[in-house]
């Protein structure tokens, strides 16, 4: 009881939302404390005051993805998209080599390696993706959860036959870090932006690379990539950090400065909480549906939930303060830590008028 009491309260203190909010899968509600470090680095830069603080925050916020993902956080890089993340590793891939994606991912996870022109890219249904791995199949890339639907990859089976088919795999976090525990140690690459689940700013994300860096060269590599990045401003980097730290990009400061707000957040409520109460409202959500008549789209444990055919009815939800999302013709709402079983109920009562 006093854990539960604990988790509301924190909850209570950081959001007041003045919506129905339900479109976490989009955008997360940033937290007071991240608001409030937002403004305090405004301050700072207006000022004139030395920004050292903010590259403090920075590496807070390797820290702390670093333990969510359970990995050192010499594993970790920052940056500014999972597109630029997946496009260091396609940029890795040696001409002609397969890669195994499921279809309709997200664009970020695919895009990379169709532009490359010279790979072989192989789309599946999500559903088959671990017994579709080959001999030959060089990279296997896929979302941990789908943004359109919310369906949950087995990872633990494509992790498996990845390992017997000698090929590596490549993780998309960002549809499940925050709300799903994730280990990011079991998969060669892995990535996630931060600002849905994670609850920070828009300009961050994270990359996850092997302690041999797997064989990855930091095409996107300034002065931040150096062992001594301000010993590294002009003229061609003479030594990259010894960590993954090279494949960092410029940060963007003020996001780090309020994303280390939103981490620590998570780390308190603890991603297992968190995990325990954004399903029950989705499988609460799941059940009215049924009792309304319809179904979703098949995604057990997930806190995403897609409803065919409801996808039309976004704007006259919005208009009543109910935030969803529309993809593809499906309605599609996500449940995250602020949400109450009120909001399920009166989402539910809008789709039964």
């Amino acid at each position: 009881m006093e854990t539960t009491q604990t988790f509301d309260r924190l909850v209570r203190a950081e959001f007041a939302p003045r919506s129905t909010y339900l479109n976490t899968a989009s955008n997360g509600l940033l937290p007071a404390r991240t608001v409030a470090a937002l403004h305090e680095a405004a301050v700072l830069r207006a000022e004139g005051r030395p920004l050292t603080p903010l590259h403090e925050d920075v590496e807070a916020c390797r820290a702390a993805y670093a333990r969510l993902a359970g990995v050192p956080a010499a594993r970790v890089a920052v940056g500014a998209s999972v597109a630029a993340h997946t496009g260091v590793i396609a940029a890795s891939l040696p001409a002609g080599a397969e890669v195994l994606t499921a279809e309709d991912d997200f664009t970020s996870v695919l895009n990379p390696f169709h532009v490359r022109g010279d790979l072989k890219v192989r789309a599946v249904p999500l559903e088959r993706i671990a017994e579709s791995v080959r001999p030959g199949t060089a990279l296997v890339a896929v979302s941990a959860a789908q943004s359109a639907d919310g369906r949950v990859a087995d990872l633990a089976a494509l992790r498996e036959a990845a390992r017997e088919q000698g090929a590596r795999t490549y993780v998309d976090f960002s549809q499940s870090a925050g709300w799903l525990p994730m280990t990011a140690d079991a998969f060669d690459f892995s990535a996630s932006v931060s600002f849905k689940w994670l609850l920070g700013p828009h300009g961050a994300a994270f990359l996850v690379v092997p302690e041999d860096f797997g064989g990855l060269t930091p095409v996107l590599a300034g002065w931040v990539a150096g062992e001594a990045p301000w010993d590294s401003c002009y003229g061609p980097v003479q030594e990259l950090a010894r960590s993954a730290r090279r494949f960092d990009l410029t940060p963007a400061l003020f996001t780090f400065a309020g994303l280390r707000r939103s981490l620590e957040l998570i780390e308190e409520l603890g991603v297992e909480a968190v995990h325990a109460h954004d399903v029950a409202l989705a499988d609460r959500f799941r059940a009215g549906l049924a009792d309304l008549g319809h179904t979703p789209v098949p995604a057990p444990g997930s806190a995403i939930v897609s409803v065919p055919g409801l996808g039309g009815r976004q704007g006259e939800l919005s208009r009543v303060g109910i935030e969803v999302s529309d993809r593809a013709g499906n309605l599609r709402a996500a449940f995250h830590l602020y949400n109450t079983t009120d909001d399920v109920d009166r989402l539910l009562g809008a789709l039964a008028g």
